[in-house]
């Protein structure tokens, strides 16, 4: 029986592509209908039917409250997170649609398996009662560090309380299910994705009816972001992982149309369609390349993969007019109504379709004669040049190599696109290319991705990767391969910093499906009770219910329509009053400044924009006006990047102040400075003096001009005026632990005692620094640079909002100076990435390869958390670290070295370095307070161990203009 069955189905159902009914079973009915009559197709033959829809992400992006169910989010952190509450990044309209309860009760894991705290049972019984009364049907269970949970299973065990206290009608989400490490962005798609369970059962149910009608007794599939399928029962659990299957199934249904990909090639898939084309870059292992660390969905930022595909607004429904007396394609489109708007079809609008037919006898669609003749010529080549303008313009942006790669043309619209483009070793349209996408849905690969925190301690990396390796195969075989066709499709492993012995491993294996188990996954009844009916197929009439169309985009966030040019911050009397407009620009600044290290300061952001929504206020002031009495403190954080994603900041910056001045008895500090202005402790400064804590102004200005690895690479120890800047010192690390250093014999110890205790400490503190006179904080602050930041993120935003993000790297070194104290240092793409653990840092080289004429060849950049140089490698082999000349070095610290994503302007962390990203590099001459010969020594190439390079000016140190000077009594 089993070998007779040897067809597979696919089918597409997308936004737009049958407007015959809402109801998407009836499509499927009618598409597979029509395909058994034509082909005389046995029912008995078919082994398996996989659809790809885009139903359950219209639901999000359209804010369809009809489809969207409340939900109630129970954190497990115990202290933590709660500055940063759930859904607090989302927009207003769909935030209101979704959130209908959230609480922080006891619970969480350090990065090394420790408990912050257990779960108490009482305090999710107390919260059952509270959802329960709300009337909320779906639940989701964050806990910090869920995905190496596999000792505690905290997010089990509540999970089974909420079942015994509130039964089995309410849906429980975990998110270690749905997403992988990132604890926001886990819980946000965890959010997403018990929203919609109701609606996606209901429509993946009524899948069941058209297939159960038509005789076929075989598992239907759904396919998944990656292009590998889950079945019916698993796609009713995880709805989120088939948001943005679409453009994946046309890459993969474009990869078997032209057979095996020629020698393992990687190719470009454009799957031009009615009113966009979508682009993606199939890799050699069969797979597209997804995107960087985080994916935005309709505002919502998440961290599960998503294939990495550029749209531009250009499809067969694209509207083609005069504008200032060039011809515009798209774009707008007419969409689906393209068979009654077009020209060649009676209607009255000039689409790309019409100057198409136009342009080329061989393109027979509607009636040619309504524009053959009747197009100026001149127009059509216009046409023509300017599609081809914009098809090449996104192919060189996806590319990752400079050399040509093939391009595969597909989609219904795929006519429009010429026979040849730049950048192309060959352009193929192949047969079937308009039905790309059910091929690539009925080609069923399974995959299982595991992505955890190992210690490395007893077992080398090796060792440990082998089992990862075999537990992810595993994983594949149980969600439905045939055991001999899977494979590791991608490995990566990222040492911790600071943290003894921990490597955090990601590996995904994929394979076929194993058809002789189909009956396994052929269950469809995936409906509970509460779901409603689900409609049959005969009543096509709302089974699926038109998006709702109240506007709430009013209430969504309002910095995104600001006059960048015409903005004005707001200084009285010498103060700066920190907006959230001022916020998203320093935030930008920031990152740009850290030099690949400092930790992203998203996390912060939100916890200083919370601070000013609650009416808090935020006040920076100039170096300038501080008296010679005035005591400066500091403060920030110190730990590893990765914990700071996953365990959000307690209160363990203010533990750390309030413990300092309980035992200090030099009087509280009357201004905060910021410890480093790179990443997230740049903002820590308007954290500390907000309103709602310190409540003193923050300084403009810090101790490093960007971020360095250590405390004793600042400049108060570059003066060296006092024995010891650093002690007295108090550490908190937020769980109620805290730590007080008195006295020390240098600035180094103190560093070495607090890397020493950090380890216990869950890898990331909270540290006060006992305060210096005003007199000191103006002759050693690296001066002006929150307003430095405010400058280079007003410059990304500009770029981006005029569409210029291919000159942002220019635009940055505008913001820093000029071409006298910065400039672009290279353009190209990520080709390798090394990374090793050493005493807590983690060191490491990135290469990167030009990709045009003006920036050719390869640079590397090693790195020790942050980014030390950027030197050209020469021809004929990598020069290894160590038989560097000078001649070859383009930027070396203490200088800074920033990489920044070529795509949208933002920095690029030493974590976030992965293969094929676009970067620009841009090198920003340091501050004078570091090109002394003591500043050099500490902060420049011998103190990263690059004893044989001299450290040589990149150009000459600007002072960047402060925003209170420029700025003050300006209305």
């Amino acid at each position: 029986m089993g070998s007779s069955k040897n067809l597979r189905i696919g089918v597409d159902v997308g936004g737009h592509k049958a407007p015959t009914t809402t109801d998407p079973s009836h499509g499927i009915a009618n598409a597979i209908t029509s395909m058994f009559e034509s082909a005389s197709v046995e029912p008995s033959s078919v082994a398996s039917v996989t659809i790809g829809t885009t139903h359950f992400v219209n639901a999000v992006v359209t804010r369809d409250s009809t489809r969207l169910s409340p939900v109630a989010v129970l954190r497990l952190s115990g202290p933590f997170s709660k500055h940063a509450p759930p859904c607090v990044d989302w927009p207003a309209s769909l935030r209101k649609i979704i959130l209908g309860h959230y609480a922080f009760v006891k619970g969480g894991l350090e990065v090394d398996g420790s408990l912050i705290s257990d779960i108490k049972e009482h305090e999710i019984v107390a919260q059952c009662k509270i959802i329960k009364g709300k009337g909320i049907k779906s639940v989701v269970v964050n806990s910090v560090f869920s995905p190496i949970d596999t000792v505690e299973r905290q997010e089990e065990r509540a999970a089974e309380i909420i079942k015994r206290e509130l039964g089995e009608k309410v849906d429980i989400v975990l998110s270690k299910t749905v997403a992988n490490l990132g604890f926001l962005e886990r819980e946000n798609a965890a959010i997403l994705n018990a929203s919609i369970l109701s609606f996606a059962r209901k429509t993946i149910a009524s899948f069941q009816t058209p297939i159960k009608k038509l005789g076929l007794s075989c598992p239907v599939f759904i396919t998944q972001n990656d292009g590998t399928i889950l079945s019916g029962e698993a796609a009713s659990q995880l709805p989120i992982r088939t948001f943005s299957s679409g453009p994946t199934n046309s890459m993969r249904g474009a990869a078997f149309l032209v057979g095996k990909q020629e020698n393992g090639k990687a190719m470009m898939v454009v799957d031009v369609g009615g009113t966009t084309t979508d682009v993606g870059l199939l890799l050699a292992n069969g797979f597209p390349r997804q995107q960087a660390a985080y994916s935005e969905l309709s505002g919502v930022r998440m961290n599960f993969s998503y294939p990495d595909v550029k749209s531009i607004g250009l499809g067969g429904g694209s509207l083609v007019r005069k504008v200032d007396g060039k011809l515009q394609v798209g774009p707008e489109s007419v969409g689906y109504k393209l068979p009654e708007k077009a020209l060649v079809f009676g209607g009255n609008v000039p689409t790309a379709t019409d100057y198409t037919v136009a342009a080329s006898t061989d393109v027979v669609i509607g009636n040619p004669e309504k524009v053959r003749d009747t197009m100026d010529a001149n127009d059509v080549q216009e046409f023509k040049d300017q599609t081809k303008k914009m098809l090449e313009r996104i192919i060189d942006t996806m590319k990752t190599t400079p050399e040509d790669v093939p391009v595969l043309l597909v989609g219904g619209g795929a006519v429009i696109a010429p026979d040849e483009l730049k950048g192309a070793s060959q352009v193929i349209k192949p047969q079937w290319s308009g039905v790309a996408n059910a091929i690539g849905a009925a080609m069923a690969r399974v995959s299982a991705i595991i992505d955890t925190v190992k210690s490395t301690e007893k077992q080398t990396p090796k060792e440990i990767l082998a089992e990862i390796c075999e537990e992810a195969k595993q994983k594949t075989i149980e969600a439905g391969a045939l055991a001999d066709s899977v494979a590791v499709v991608e490995v990566e492993d990222l040492p911790l910093q600071y943290v003894a012995n921990k490597t955090r491993f990601i590996v995904r294996a994929a394979g076929d499906f194993d058809f002789a188990r189909a009956n396994d996954f052929a269950n469809l009844n995936v409906t509970k009770a509460e779901d409603g009916a689900v409609k049959e197929t005969e009543n096509a009439q709302e089974s699926i219910s038109a998006p709702s169309t109240e506007d709430t985009s009013a209430e969504d966030d309002a910095t995104a329509d600001v006059d960048i040019v015409a903005y004005k911050p707001k200084v009285i009397n010498r103060e700066w009053w920190i907006s959230e407009i001022d916020l998203d620009w320093i935030t930008i600044g920031c990152y740009i400044l850290g030099t690949g290290g400092g930790g992203s300061p998203y996390s912060t952001m939100l916890r200083v924009r919370g601070i000013l929504r609650s009416g808090g206020t935020v006040r920076v002031i100039s170096p300038d006006d501080l008296k010679d009495e005035d005591r400066v403190g500091c403060g920030g954080g110190a730990g590893s990047p990765t914990v700071g994603i996953e365990k959000l900041s307690a209160d363990e910056m203010m533990d750390a102040q309030n413990h300092l001045y309980d035992l200090f008895k030099g009087g509280r500090a009357t201004h905060v400075i910021p410890l480093e202005i790179g990443g997230s402790n740049g903002l820590q400064g308007l954290v500390l003096g907000a309103s709602t804590n310190m409540n003193v102004p923050c300084i403009d200005g810090d101790w490093m001009g960007r971020a360095y690895p250590t405390k004793w690479q600042t400049t108060p120890v570059v003066f060296g005026e006092r024995e010891i800047i650093f002690a007295p010192i108090a550490v908190a690390d937020g769980n109620g632990n805290t730590l007080y250093m008195g006295s020390a014999t240098s600035d180094l110890k103190v560093e070495q005692v607090i890397r020493a205790a950090l380890s216990q400490m869950g890898s990331a503190v909270g540290t006060a620094d006992a305060p210096v006179t005003g007199a000191e904080t103006r002759r050693w602050a690296v001066e002006h640079t929150i307003s430095l930041s405010w400058r280079i993120g007003r410059e990304v935003a500009r770029a981006r909002k005029e569409n210029r993000i291919d000159s942002v790297a220019e635009y940055i070194v505008d913001a820093v100076g000029g071409p006298e104290t910065g400039r672009v240092l290279f353009k190209g793409k990520i080709v390798g990435v090394e990374r090793k653990l050493y005493m807590g840092h983690v060191y490491g080289e990135v290469i990167i390869e030009g990709t045009t004429s003006e920036y050719s060849g390869k640079i590397k950049i090693p790195f020790k958390n942050e980014n030390i140089a950027a030197i050209r490698v020469r021809e004929g082999g990598e020069n290894k670290t160590g038989e560097e000349k000078n001649e070859d070095v383009l930027a070396i610290v203490p200088d800074l070295i920033a990489v920044t994503d070529a795509q949208n302007g933002e920095a690029i962390g030493t974590p976030e370095y992965r293969y094929g990203l676009l970067v620009s590099v841009i090198g920003i001459n340091a501050s004078e307070r570091w090109t002394s010969p003591r500043g050099i020594e500490l902060g420049g190439p011998k103190a990263f161990g690059l004893e044989h390079l001299e450290y040589r000016p990149l150009g000459k140190f600007v002072k960047p203009i402060s925003i209170i000077d420029e700025y003050d009594g300006r209305a």
